[in-house]
């Protein structure tokens, strides 16, 4: 009864690692119900990525597969979002952490400018819909960067997601393998250990 409460354990924890990769996309950006929510303190809005010119209409929640025209929309979900000003910057990863690079990780960047590749100046926008289209040149790491204001003092609040752009994703297929190994060994530990335990 043991080794099964173990195998059981063990299953639930590899589970839950699988998972967790497709619930959580990593820094301001999580997927909840299968939207993408950008995170700016206690702000929220909707957070898509389109590339037009090679995917169509498809939607992105941060990795992109493409390079070239990219266009990020943000739909706000609190209307104080909608009267504060709010800008957008992507950077080149300089920090080399990449999916766990944190707002204090770009504050300690000696010049931000030298790794910017495009940004977009504090602006209200009022129609609650708020819209950027990049042209990516090169594939590799970046960091996005949103920043809004506070309705009523000088409090700012960042967002930062990494992502990375025209690089091979880790074939989920292996992971799938590995999981089902690792099962499979499990279960026949367990079988071997009770067969054992009998003698």
């Amino acid at each position: 009864m043991r080794h099964l409460l173990i195998l059981w354990r063990s299953c639930v924890v590899v589970l839950s690692l699988v998972a967790s990769g497709e619930l959580v996309a990593g820094g301001g950006v999580i997927l909840r119900d299968d939207v993408c929510i950008i995170q700016i303190d206690f702000y929220e809005a909707h957070f898509t990525a389109y590339q037009p010119e090679s995917r169509g209409n498809e939607e992105f929640c941060e990795d992109l597969p493409d390079t070239g025209s990219t266009i990020f929309v943000l739909d706000f979900l609190h209307d104080s979002l909608k009267e504060v000003p709010v800008d957008f910057r992507v950077i080149r990863d300089a920090t080399g952490l990449g999916e766990f690079v944190k707002w204090e990780d770009v504050q300690a960047l000696d010049d931000i400018e030298q790794y910017s590749i495009f940004y977009r100046p504090p602006e209200v926008e009022s129609s609650g819909s708020y819209r950027v289209t990049i042209d990516f040149v090169e594939p590799g790491d970046y960091v996005g960067i949103v920043t809004a204001g506070h309705p009523t003092n000088n409090k700012t609040y960042n967002a930062v997601f990494p992502f990375s752009v025209a690089e091979k994703a880790f074939p989920m297929w292996i992971l799938y393998i590995v999981v089902a190994g690792l099962f499979v060994g499990l279960v026949r530990y367990a079988y071997l250990s009770m067969s054992s335990d009998r003698n």
